[in-house]
């Protein structure tokens, strides 16, 4: 039978620090945290970007994994490189193949500590149900986005994103770092009990769909011209309705939620998503049964021979 091995990735973006710190603590006392004796390979995804404190290098090193642009990356270009470097070595085809990756972020915006899940593979919404029934953690599936895609995980058969925040880019925080500690300890004792087939699966989950994302107004020569209003500030996963107030601007105008359904806005303000035009994204808040194929995929995945 092969050997499980997981993937676990801090500092991705280069200024998210808690991870890549907690990392750091535990290669020098290995019993930092306890795998349930389960190979982990633990690696600082974007090096060149924490030492110059900044998200990204050239561009950024969560969006690098589509497969047609990996293929054709120039030489100069870091996190192009990087992405394949991580493919190579810990792909399924890689010289340490790993069966699940974990990509631990933080953010900004007042999500508290979330998973997100790409697409809909059988395998990461298992291992997603059994996270949140044991922590009680929400679940963004990010799906249906064209212009968000080439996500890390999303190179490995089982895959998924552990965000935790608030926290300021490039600062520590002693909950966010125990946060993760607790996080990534569930996740090995949860593997760990799909080796051993004593894991119980929940009934349902509860889903957060990705509907879409919304920009800032901006005037008419594209500058942002208005701000996320007080009263939507830090309320992310609390659900909108009609006419809400969601920007505000200095010449008093409120622009308002017109949406029928009553969506929940996650990612509210997040610095890292300025640059990409997005003030807030919009889900829906469903509840799905756990499928038995879901169960089936992680344990075929776990069992490998």
């Amino acid at each position: 039978m092969m050997q499980l091995q997981v993937l676990l990735v801090a500092g991705t973006h280069g200024n998210e620090i808690n991870g890549i710190f907690l990392f750091d603590q535990w290669k020098k006392s290995p019993f930092l945290i306890n795998t349930h004796g389960i190979k982990t390979f633990k690696v600082i995804g974007n090096p060149e970007a924490q030492k110059a404190g900044k998200r990204y290098i050239h561009q950024d090193l969560n969006r690098s994994f589509q497969e047609e642009s990996m293929l054709s990356i120039s030489s100069s270009n870091f996190e192009g490189n990087r992405a394949n470097e991580l493919v190579n070595l810990y792909g399924e085809e890689g010289e340490n193949p790993c069966q699940i990756a974990l990509d631990f972020h933080t953010t900004t915006a007042s999500m508290g500590s979330c998973l997100v899940v790409y697409g809909r593979r059988d395998a990461d919404l298992a291992l997603a149900a059994l996270i949140q029934n044991q922590l009680g953690l929400p679940i963004y599936i990010h799906e249906s986005d064209q212009k968000q895609t080439g996500f890390l995980v999303e190179s490995w058969p089982c895959g998924l994103v552990i965000e935790i925040g608030p926290i300021g880019q490039g600062l520590l925080n002693s909950r966010i770092i125990s946060q993760t500690k607790l996080i990534l300890e569930a996740f090995m004792e949860q593997i760990h009990q799909v080796q051993n087939l004593t894991f119980y699966p929940p009934e349902k989950l509860i889903i957060h769909r990705h509907i879409k994302s919304i920009d800032f107004p901006r005037d008419e020569q594209g500058n942002i011209d208005g701000y996320v209003h007080s009263l939507r500030q830090s309320k992310d996963w609390q659900e909108l309705k009609k006419n809400d107030e969601l920007f505000f601007k200095l010449n008093g105008e409120i622009i308002g939620f017109e949406e029928e359904e009553p969506y929940v806005p996650v990612f509210i303000n997040e610095a890292a998503y300025v640059e990409k035009n997005i003030a807030m994204s919009f889900t829906k808040r469903e509840l799905w049964d756990c499928k038995k194929e879901w169960k089936q995929s992680l344990i075929d995945l776990v069992h490998q021979k």
